[in-house]
């Protein structure tokens, strides 16, 4: 029997996460009233600004892995309506269903690794999907197996699948780059500053699951330093200043899983804010060069 409250969790990652949501979306949305003012769909763009704000909040907020859950769709939601606002052109279109499939391919990973957790917590009869309280019952996960490796190993394997989609990492970067169909204040918002750090907050949140698996550990790591290696090689070739960024993205966020890799978690989140803000600042920037 498992009880989840619609609880919030207040505590510095959070409280960092939130600050730069709001802060971030605040100067977008600021930003996105000149940008959008011919537009006749300026009211459906800013509900679906506000629906992703909203929906990211309750990621970053939520006191469980069930609200996270809840965020980390409704985010994929937005992206798919923001990417693909203009779509009436095929081309934005095939770029919002091509973010949505691909998150939902991250999102199956990250749904397995949940399952995995709170059955094999049932097991050690430790089942709960509180932060707080996972905190302490993951040390029962020490002996367990699944499938003959270690039961920490295979659930943060499926939890960095989940990650993998949501921040662009390799495979799944794909996404990412196509989505520069959308409006430009959209790419600051999700490529910058909010959507494809979920990915990062998820894996520094659960930080204490991923130290008890050095395998996982490095397996993170070695796609993050393998995604920073391409993403700025990729990067290089690109004539299109909004993909230049896009690319620049994919390659920074495979920094901040290197960091989180490497166990220098506080580093990780620090480049995630820094990132945010010089990134939006570029993309926002970009339609003046």
């Amino acid at each position: 029997f498992m009880k989840v409250n619609i609880a919030f969790l207040l505590d510095p990652l959070s409280s960092v996460m939130i600050m730069i949501i709001t802060g971030i979306g605040f100067l977008i949305h600021v930003y996105s009233i000149g940008y959008m003012q011919e537009e006749p769909s300026f009211a459906r763009f800013f509900t679906y600004l506000n629906l992703f704000c909203f929906m990211m909040l309750i990621l970053v907020m939520g006191d469980n892995l069930f609200l996270l859950f809840v965020g980390w769709e409704g985010v994929g939601l937005c992206s798919y309506l923001l990417i693909g606002f203009w779509f009436k052109e095929k081309a934005n279109g095939a770029a919002g269903m091509k973010a949505f499939i691909v998150n939902r391919i991250g999102d199956f990973g990250l749904m397995i690794g949940l399952m995995m957790l709170y059955w094999t917590l049932q097991e050690a009869g430790q089942a709960t999907l509180v932060f707080t309280e996972l905190k302490t019952a993951v040390a029962s996960l020490g002996g367990m197996q699944i499938w003959g490796f270690s039961a920490a190993t295979v659930i943060c394997v499926f939890l960095f699948v989940g990650a993998t989609g949501k921040s662009a990492q390799i495979p799944l970067y794909v996404w990412l780059p196509d989505a520069m169909a959308g409006p430009t204040p959209v790419s600051a918002l999700i490529h910058a500053a909010t959507m494809v750090t979920a990915g990062v907050y998820m894996i520094a949140r659960m930080n204490w699951l991923f130290v008890m698996s050095p395998v996982a550990m490095t397996i993170i790591a070695t796609i993050g330093a393998f995604t920073a290696l391409f993403g700025a090689a990729i990067g290089f070739a690109q004539t299109d200043i909004k993909k230049v960024l896009a690319y620049s993205t994919v390659s920074q966020l495979g920094y901040m899983f290197l960091a989180l890799g490497s166990g220098a978690f506080s580093a990780g989140v620090f480049h995630l804010m820094t990132h945010a803000f010089f990134k939006a600042c570029l993309f926002l920037g970009s339609g003046s060069v």
